[in-house]
């Protein structure tokens, strides 16, 4: 499959491998949590082990649309990743670092 990517993108102009290559960046950036566990090639078996919880229970995580800061925290150091909380306000983006691992209690 990368090698029928990499020719297909080889084909194309530079202003349109840009704008694709922006396209995946931007749906890179808003991914739901199946998805990126996923894209870091663990199965809900797999990641269960990890957080030592059942496979039903990541599932069941994977479908809420509410979930704990310090479970969300969980799940991404245990699909090798660090959770980092950032605010979007008018004036700009600021990362929330009361959340940061070493922050918690």
């Amino acid at each position: 499959m990368a090698k029928k990517w990499d020719t297909l993108m080889s084909k194309m102009s530079p202003v349109r491998r840009k704008r694709i290559e922006q396209g995946v960046s931007e749906d890179l950036t808003q991914m739901l949590l199946a998805e990126i566990r996923k894209l870091a090639g663990l199965s809900q078996a797999d990641l269960a082990r990890s957080l030592r919880i059942s496979q039903a229970s990541v599932a069941q995580m994977e479908k809420q649309s509410d979930i704990q800061v310090s479970t969300l925290r969980r799940i991404v150091e245990a699909l090798g990743g660090e959770l980092e909380i950032i605010a979007k306000l008018p004036g700009g983006r600021i990362s929330v670092s009361q959340f940061s691992h070493r922050g918690a209690a």
